[in-house]
């Protein structure tokens, strides 16, 4: 259904794959859901369906841990991404919300 994905070795790598394939919209974690960057609308994290992730480990140091989500919000019929802190280094309201939309759908 999608194409496969490059291995991307850091994050910019990911949001320009993410990016060339229409996931234009830059998402932001909320309590209740995903809102584009700026906007008051926002999106349930159980109709949100999460199409790529990547994680990354820090060079330094690798519990310094990022992930960047490719998500479809079929609410606004958009697409976008989230870039945010994961593993032990992730605010602990931050990582529940990801631990909510990153799990398998099914």
């Amino acid at each position: 259904m999608y194409p496969d994905p490059v291995d991307p070795e850091t994050i910019t790598e990911a949001v320009a794959f993410l990016a060339a394939h229409g996931y234009d919209d830059e998402l932001e974690l909320r309590p209740t859901g995903l809102a584009v960057r700026d906007s008051p609308r926002v999106q349930a994290f159980p109709t949100a369906i999460v199409d790529y992730q990547f994680r990354f480990e820090g060079q330094s140091d690798p519990a310094d841990e990022s992930i960047v989500l490719g998500v479809s919000c079929p609410e606004w019929g958009g697409k976008g991404v989230v870039i945010s802190a994961f593993g032990s280094g992730a605010d602990p309201e931050e990582a529940a919300i990801l631990r909510s939309l990153a799990r398998p759908r099914g």
